[in-house]
């Protein structure tokens, strides 16, 4: 089996007819689900539609009672070990230090991953343009809304 995500796929999560029970509530009723590598996905639905169960199946830190599932072509049930190299899961309340604005969170983040300081703060200004957040940038996170929405040009 090839597990070298970079070549085994365009779609960075399939998904088809995923189901979670528990007891007699189906949590998950056959979702099927594909995102493209560098697509940026939301879910969303209201409290209690299994979003953070379908997440979590997906992440392997849940096992799955029906369906299939691949992360960057890597079989989520088959191959857990290598699906959770792969991802990272963080909720809307990620560990970010509120104290500190969004580019400086974004720098931080930047240099934990590896980055130098030029590379770390290029990137972070390349992730403000690219989501037209700029504005944000300069703003401490705790000063942020939960469902903060930003004007686009």
């Amino acid at each position: 089996m090839n597990t070298n995500p970079s070549t085994t796929t365009e779609l960075a999560v399939s998904a088809h007819g995923l189901v979670k029970a528990f007891g007699d509530l189906r949590a998950v009723d056959g979702i099927d689900l594909e995102v493209r590598r560098g697509e940026v996905f939301g879910v969303l639905g209201p409290n209690g539609a299994g979003k953070t169960t379908m997440l979590q199946m997906l992440a392997t830190l849940l096992p799955m009672d029906g369906g299939e599932a691949q992360i960057f072509g890597v079989d989520v049930r088959r191959h857990p070990h290598v699906v959770r190299q792969l991802v990272g899961v963080t909720g809307q309340y990620a560990s970010v230090d509120e104290n500190l604005t969004a580019r400086e969170n974004l720098y931080l983040f930047g240099r934990l991953l590896g980055l130098d300081k030029k590379r770390a703060r290029a990137t972070g200004e390349d992730l403000l343009g690219r989501f037209g957040l700029e504005e944000a940038g300069d703003k401490q996170i705790k000063q942020f809304s939960a469902g903060w929405t930003w004007p686009r040009a």
